[in-house]
């Protein structure tokens, strides 16, 4: 129910990238009760082991309950897999920069780190955009640009890259 009420707030917020798609696979579980730890069942069955411990198994009923709504199967490497996960991500801090929502791309980072469990290792979303470097960045992100919206990089972003700057400069 958590996951499926953020995603309302979003699709009503930001509507252009971020609208709910009909039989999206949280919203089927969440109309079936399905609400994870809150109830033991989701996407996972919960229980405790013998020990006592915490464990999740998958749970057959989710993907019954998904089944009919999911696209043909498609080959992605592990890369394309990172890519589209990570474009959205990147895209979304970047206006959050380029709006004053944070104040920097250090405080995103940080943001992420601490609030989503963002790997500490990899430094946050920016300092991953700064790795692999703005231009190809721009570049990775124009090869997924036809998926949507969210993949798509703001004329802010586009004008740095040119421009040779860095989030961090």
């Amino acid at each position: 129910d958590t996951a499926d009420h953020a995603a309302s707030v979003m699709a009503d917020g930001i509507p252009e990238r971020m609208a709910k798609v009909e039989n999206d696979p949280v919203t089927l579980l969440f109309k079936e009760e399905r609400l994870g730890q809150k109830n033991a069942k989701g996407f996972y069955n919960f229980s405790k082991d013998k020990r006592g411990k915490p464990k999740k198994d998958a749970a057959p009923e989710a993907y019954e309950l998904i089944k009919p709504h999911q696209a043909e199967a498609s080959e992605f490497s592990s890369e394309e897999i990172i890519a589209r996960l990570m474009i959205p991500m990147a895209n979304e801090a970047i206006r959050c920069l380029e709006e004053g929502i944070v104040a920097s791309a250090a405080e995103a980072d940080m943001a992420l780190i601490y609030g989503l469990g963002f790997p500490p290792f990899r430094g946050g979303i920016f300092r991953y955009i700064e790795t692999m470097g703005l231009a190809n960045f721009v570049e990775l992100a124009d090869k997924y640009a036809h998926l949507g919206p969210i993949y798509q990089i703001t004329d802010g972003v586009r004008q740095m890259a040119a421009e040779g700057k860095s989030y961090f400069a």
